[in-house]
């Protein structure tokens, strides 16, 4: 880089200019440096020394320079002036708040439809009632693989397919999505591949089970990638939809036409899956044709974009391998013979599932506050002078704790407002099932556990979106994986030690943990807001 060539001045003013002039090329390095510090680098950079320093600005050493520099730098922020924010009208701020609400609870419904299912019908579109053990085995097994596989997969494709989407890049965010679908379609395959031939050579389970498996677990795959594209692309109601026409499907073959449940199921996951597929590329046509027509930029290399999406990617994995720890703790353990490795224990399973139902709520409201979060903050930079940059990160502490304590609020009044309202529902529609969770003292036991740990789990939610909408993943990556071993040690010493379902105590104390060290690192961000703003833009 070229040196700045010293200059001799001769007075404050040519001086002052000369300042200025210094300052634009290490801005034109950095567009905003953090101190003195680096500013004292950037010189050092530019081939500046003690001795230059001294010679052109009367200043002791380089340090002395990055000083006065950094205090110019400082006022310039300060003197900016306001932008005219455009305030939002009261039924425009109500429908938004609304609409972000349904779009968290949105995303949870498929659950709770399946669950619906499960207490009606009897089954769903990926479970029965009536399985033998062995076969829900295999199913689960395959349930399991399927979230821990593609969960990579989606973290990724939502937020390159969101990145591209917003800046009105339909084409793009089309060819990366399908670019990553394919991968994970592929990345499946290996691992069918992997499962049979690996069962051959060392057979853990009957050929006909390892076949259950692979079908479950692919056609499961498939849903899961295709229902990021309809949350991308803000379809969630429709994969709902999708879901319910996957169990009509299911009651068709299974009850009008007697076919076999694992058969029903299955013709029903391959037509779902290829509905889903279908429906993405027509989205995405449509989304294209809609869009305004411009030049769009080429795609970034797949090594960038690997690199890029990687952390995203991470997380999606341990998310799901945080949420299915304590399953496999819990049917590995051998309290009495087991048949496999794994075998599937439907009182701790029972338990798990309809505690899931917590979450329906605090997804909405998350959404609301997430919403409301980067509205403020875009306002606020617009707002507060440089000097108040401190009294605003301060504000947003205090704001972030008040959002905290919220959302525990509404968790805690949603897990029990559940426990109460389940088993009167159950009552009226499947008293043998209300039965069983309210009076099995396994299942009891683990839904009560369950309830508080996915109330947990949802403040490590608000803290995951919330450092995922400044940019800051490696945080959240650091956190869960913390979570995951608290889970994963905790559960399997005290199933091993005192029983089976002791395993969800391992997914409390995961939870907690989440939120702890979640909840430290949104502190330390909201601490230095201005900089990870300025940084994620």
């Amino acid at each position: 880089m070229d040196v700045f060539e010293p200059e001799i001045f001769n007075d404050e003013g040519e001086k002052q200019q000369k300042l200025n002039s210094l300052l634009k090329q290490i801005k034109a390095l950095r567009l905003q440096p953090e101190d003195r510090y680096e500013i004292a680098a950037l010189l050092e950079s530019m081939g500046w020394n003690d001795e230059g320093a001294r010679k052109n600005f009367g200043v002791t050493d380089i340090f002395e320079l990055a000083s006065q520099l950094w205090e110019i730098s400082k006022s310039n922020i300060i003197f900016s002036p306001f932008h005219h924010i455009e305030k939002t009208g009261f039924v425009q701020g109500l429908y938004l708040l609304i609409s972000n609400f349904l779009r968290g609870v949105i995303f949870a419904l498929p659950m709770a439809v399946s669950v619906f299912s499960m207490i009606t019908l009897r089954f769903s579109l990926w479970s029965y009632e009536n399985l033998s053990v062995e076969l829900a085995t295999a199913i689960a097994i395959g349930t399991i693989l399927s979230f821990v596989t593609v969960g990579g997969f989606m973290q990724a494709i939502a937020r390159r397919g969101f990145f591209y989407i917003t800046q009105n890049y339909y084409g793009m965010a089309r060819k990366v999505t399908f670019q990553l679908i394919i991968i994970g379609i592929f990345a499946c395959l290996v691992i069918s591949a992997c499962l049979f031939f690996g069962n051959a050579l060392i057979q853990l389970f009957p050929f006909g089970l390892v076949l259950i498996i692979i079908l479950y677990y692919f056609f499961l795959n498939t849903i899961w990638l295709s229902v990021t594209v309809m949350y991308i692309l803000k379809k969630e109601l429709v994969f709902t939809g999708l879901i319910i026409i996957g169990i009509g499907i299911v009651y068709l073959l299974f009850v009008v036409f007697a076919y076999n449940i694992i058969f029903s199921q299955l013709i029903s996951l391959l037509l779902i899956s290829l509905m889903s597929i279908g429906l993405a590329v027509f989205y995405f046509r449509r989304a294209e044709a809609k869009a305004e027509k411009g030049i769009e930029p080429k795609l970034p290399k797949m090594s960038v974009m690997i690199y890029n999406t990687m952390p995203y990617f991470i997380y999606g994995f341990l998310y799901f391998a945080f949420l299915f720890v304590d399953r496999v703790i819990a049917w590995s353990v051998n309290s009495t013979f087991l048949p496999y490795l794994i075998w599937f224990r439907g009182d701790y399973e029972l338990g798990l599932d309809f505690s899931l139902l917590v979450l329906l709520i605090p997804m909405g409201i998350i959404e609301v506050l997430l919403f409301k979060l980067m509205i403020n903050i875009q306002q606020s930079q617009k707002n507060y002078w440089g000097q108040d940059i401190d009294k605003m990160n301060r504000a947003y502490v205090r704001k972030y704790f008040l959002r905290l304590f919220f959302i525990f609020v509404v968790a805690m009044f949603s897990a029990v407002f559940l426990y109460y309202y389940l088993g009167i529902f159950l009552d009226n529609i499947h008293p043998a099932l209300g039965k069983i969770i309210y009076q099995h003292p396994v299942t009891h036991f683990v839904f009560i556990f369950s309830l508080a740990s996915y109330g947990f789990l949802s403040l490590g939610l608000m803290n995951s979106v919330t450092l995922f909408s400044l940019s800051q993943p490696q945080k959240v990556n650091r956190a869960i994986t913390i979570a995951l071993l608290a889970n994963l040690l905790v559960g399997f010493l005290l199933s091993r030690w005192f029983g089976y379902k002791f395993a969800v105590i391992g997914l409390i104390t995961g939870s907690i943990v989440f939120f702890i060290l979640s909840s430290r690192q949104v502190y330390k961000v909201m601490r230095k807001l201005d900089y990870y703003v300025y940084s994620s833009s």
